[in-house]
């Protein structure tokens, strides 16, 4: 995704209509997990919790397809572990089950 995100930016045309593609179709399927779930927090890892665009366009799709108005009030954040979360969530795991 980072190479293709680099593209987009020199305004390679594949690249930015796959990045808009990507922007359009992350707001609609987080605004089904707002719009049913209502989370305190979505938290995007991986390598596409690495996109800026994700937090900027992808919100401004959200928003389109949420019930309340166009208002996304869900934060959407990245993993402050990164993508050693599972690393760090597993490990805690061994450690509760060992104590």
């Amino acid at each position: 995704m980072a190479e293709i995100r680099e593209l987009a930016l020199k305004q390679d045309v594949a690249a930015m209509k796959t990045m808009e593609r990507l922007t359009t179709f992350f707001g609609k399927a987080i605004s089904v997990v707002i719009n049913i779930v209502d989370p305190d927090v979505i938290v995007i890892g991986g390598g596409v919790g690495r996109i800026p665009e994700i937090y900027s366009e992808g919100r401004k799709h959200i928003a389109k397809y949420i019930f309340n108005n166009g208002t996304v009030d869900t934060p959407i954040v990245a993993p402050i572990l990164g993508d050693s979360a599972g690393v760090f969530g597993a490990a805690y795991l061994t450690l509760d089950q060992h104590q």
